[in-house]
């Protein structure tokens, strides 16, 4: 029972950083419309840029803000010149284009820094376990977690409880009647895609000290983020939210006598909520 509590545990840690991930495409492509095939590719560039700045300026908590910034600026550029020109366009276009973006950044970051993985350190103050009487928890887990939990909080409050939020909501739901009305669609979306690849990067950093950095990382989490946003439902917030604590639930319990079907198992509870909720737990209409 103890060995049952410390992997729920473990779980919902792991799922907080796969909200995180799956919360910003989902966000995306409740606003544009757009599978980002490109998101788990950035997500790995982010990881790497908080590496960088760890092995530079070895302050870990620096990274969790100039990694989001930094992707922020990517977000800008890419709306900008790549996707924006192929919204309007039916059929594949943009689906491709992420595709492609996916392994130009793969391929770059394999040509800068390496096809050997490569450590991200624990920060000094967050070493060790907390003792929790049936297990002893890693400290920088459960801080990483808690850090996790805010970011998701202060998200949902950001679209839930502002006008800004009032406006992105409205554009995901008509984006043609919300031009009518004045509202500045490209706009939002570019606020809406900058946010989405900012929770990449704070999910990629805070998870590094976890896992490492590695250049295929990003290919690697992708199949996993996109089962956690069709389980919890396509562009629902707290649908990511909910598949990912559910999938890291998942996951971290059948790990524990049958850790080579970890992944078979995300599929099958993806099927089996498809086949009982068809738009996933929190789906729109």
């Amino acid at each position: 029972m103890e060995e049952v509590a410390s992997q729920v545990l473990v779980g919902l840690a792991n799922g907080v950083m796969l909200a995180l991930l799956a919360a910003g495409l989902s966000l995306i492509f409740g606003q544009m419309n757009v599978v980002n095939f490109a998101h788990g590719a950035i997500y790995a560039l982010g990881a790497y840029l908080g590496f960088l700045m760890v092995d530079r300026l070895g302050v870990f908590w620096l990274a969790l803000v100039g990694a989001p910034i930094g992707l922020i600026l990517v977000g800008i550029v890419t709306e900008r010149w790549l996707l924006r020109p192929l919204l309007d366009r039916t059929g594949l276009e943009p689906l491709l284009m992420t595709f492609g973006l996916s392994y130009v950044i793969t391929e770059s970051i394999r040509v800068g820094f390496g096809k050997i993985g490569k450590p991200v350190d624990i920060p000094g103050e967050l070493s060790g376990t907390i003792p929790l009487g049936f297990m002893d928890f890693s400290k920088y887990l459960a801080v990483a977690a808690a850090i996790g939990v805010v970011l998701l909080v202060l998200t949902w409050l950001l679209l839930e409880r502002t006008d800004l939020g009032r406006i992105i909501r409205a554009v995901a739901q008509d984006s043609a009647m919300s031009m009518a009305l004045g509202i500045d669609v490209i706009h939002v979306r570019r606020i809406v895609f900058c946010l989405g690849l900012a929770l990449a990067a704070l999910a990629a950093v805070l998870s590094a000290p976890l896992r490492g950095v590695h250049p295929d990382m990003g290919l690697e989490i992708l199949v996993t983020v996109f089962v956690v946003v069709v389980v919890g439902g396509l562009g629902s917030f707290g649908g990511s939210v909910a598949g990912g604590l559910l999938i890291g639930l998942v996951t971290s319990l059948v790990s524990m006598e049958w850790p080579q079907w970890k992944d078979v198992a995300i599929f099958i509870l993806m099927s089996l909520v498809l086949l009982a909720r068809p738009r996933g737990l929190l789906g729109r209409e």
